[in-house]
């Protein structure tokens, strides 16, 4: 095998010798792709058609060991290291440019204990081997709302989604994470081994190691949720949500509800005349009983003259993938963000105002609903400092030619840069784009300091830098 030249974690270059490389296969359960290999560009693609990045050298793993060996390889060579789980994050991160991906996404067993409801999860699952594997026994673990995305990174960064108001974050379930850590080793964390480590995984995102199984409490859910969407004429959008804000004020932690304004995809329950019209949807889900479901949703679905309700029992699997279709792989994406305390007028109007700009049809505001279990958990409990905030603003700018970049990537940071007085600061960094580096320390407010010195003792060389970065005390002293 010929010499590779390969990029370095400080973005210059090393040749490292064919005989080293030919060594590494060997070495593996899994496979090693480089440029030339049949599955490489398969390997290199995700979610995010703006991130077109080529690897020098891909590690597919297959085990724990695998991922052992991979990390070696790059410290050895200092490399510049990626890791891919479900490859879903926005800001692409899974993909290096000329060094070395490691490539988690054949890691893809679940494995229930229905006594003892916990669930180990390797990092290549996606939120529907989860769902699947969890539900055969009316069991779920709180996770986010697509399910394509992956376990691993949504974990890693926070997690949130329907069930996050009754039994909390992703997070706030984990029980313990295996975890090579950037000298090789494998080590266990939780709240009684390595706890530093273990409390910077819960929200620090990938900057502390490459978990290779989760350990998850499970909850009793299902198999049918009250869950489903109310549509809305976006003429009428500003009562709407000053409505649907009063409602949520009394809501049982059970309910949890968003807003979702945008143009109307070809649905079969709207009336043609409404498809491609902005519009403003409700989409709500009540994960406990169902004829209590539809007491607590009476009040939300009483809102106005939609143009179609479609709220009723649904399989929570189902559930979990309404929103596929709208985020399936392939397009190009650019996302911001924001935090907020309450969802004032001033921020309506907002949001009012931004729709009626709308650069694209599949271009969106997603409001998501949070608290209830989750903001009861103290700030500096875990890495994920957001708890007092009530509501999440996630702006999708999502289209398919690259001349809209943009049009659609300029509308998406107007409406953050005028919602942002309304903010409260924080960030949940799994929505963060590659170009918000400058947020990072926000992002975590108080918990940051103490992240940099864990990232010090756990990764002194910043070898897991290919995300939302936390850099290493030394780093930052040497800025």
């Amino acid at each position: 095998m010929n010499d590779l030249s390969l990029i370095t974690l400080e973005l210059g270059r090393t040749t490292v010798s064919g005989a080293a490389i030919e060594v590494l296969p060997a070495q593996l359960r899994g496979s090693l792709l480089l440029p030339n290999d049949a599955a490489y560009d398969e390997a290199r693609t995700i979610w995010n058609a703006m991130i077109d990045r080529r690897p020098g050298l891909v590690v597919r793993c297959a085990g724990a060991s695998d991922v052992m060996n991979a990390v070696r390889f790059a410290r050895d060579n200092h490399l510049l290291v990626s890791v891919r789980g479900g490859g879903h994050n926005i800001a692409g991160s899974a993909v290096c440019g000329g060094g070395l991906m490691i490539d988690l996404s054949p890691m893809k067993s679940v494995r229930v204990d229905v006594a003892a409801r916990r669930a180990w999860v390797e990092p290549g699952a996606t939120l529907a081997d989860v769902d699947k594997e969890t539900q055969a026994f009316a069991l779920a673990v709180p996770t986010g709302i697509n399910s394509t995305t992956g376990i691993a990174g949504l974990t890693l960064g926070g997690g949130f989604g329907w069930l996050t108001r009754k039994f909390g974050l992703t997070i706030d379930n984990l029980l313990s994470a295996d975890v090579v850590t950037a000298d090789g080793e494998l080590v266990r964390a939780s709240a009684t081994e390595n706890p530093d480590l273990f409390w910077a995984l819960r929200g620090g995102g990938g900057n502390f190691g490459v978990v290779t199984s989760f350990e998850f409490r499970l909850h009793k859910v299902g198999p049918q949720v009250l869950s489903g969407l109310v549509v809305h004429p976006f003429a009428e959008a500003e009562t709407v949500l000053r409505q649907y804000r009063e409602a949520l004020e009394a809501a049982p932690d059970e309910l949890t509800c968003w807003a979702v304004m945008r143009q109307a995809p070809p649905l079969p329950f709207l009336p043609a005349e409404w498809h491609g019209k902005e519009v403003l949807v409700l989409a709500m889900c009540y994960c406990g009983n169902i004829q209590a479901g539809e007491e607590a949703t009476a009040r939300l679905r009483a809102i106005g003259k939609p143009i179609a309700d479609v709220v009723a029992p649904h399989p929570f699997t189902g559930w979990q993938q309404a929103f596929d279709p709208l985020l399936a792989p392939g397009a190009r994406n650019y996302w911001k963000s924001h935090d907020f305390a309450e969802l004032t007028d001033a921020t309506i109007g907002i949001l009012i105002e931004a729709i009626g700009r709308l650069p694209g049809p599949e271009c969106e505001i997603f409001i998501g609903h949070v608290g209830g279990v989750a903001g009861q958990v103290p700030a500096d409990a875990t890495a994920f400092p957001q708890r007092s905030s009530h509501f999440v603003m996630n702006v999708h700018a999502r289209w398919r030619e690259p001349e809209m970049d943009q049009a659609c990537s300029g509308w998406a940071r107007g409406l953050y840069e005028a919602a942002k007085p309304h903010a409260i600061g924080t960030a949940y960094i799994n929505f963060m784009p590659e170009d918000e580096v400058d947020r990072v320390e926000a992002a975590y407010a108080g918990n940051f300091a103490r992240l940099v010195e864990i990232k010090q003792r756990y990764d002194p060389l910043n070898l897991f830098r290919m995300n939302q970065n936390i850099r290493p005390r030394e780093d930052l002293r040497a800025a």
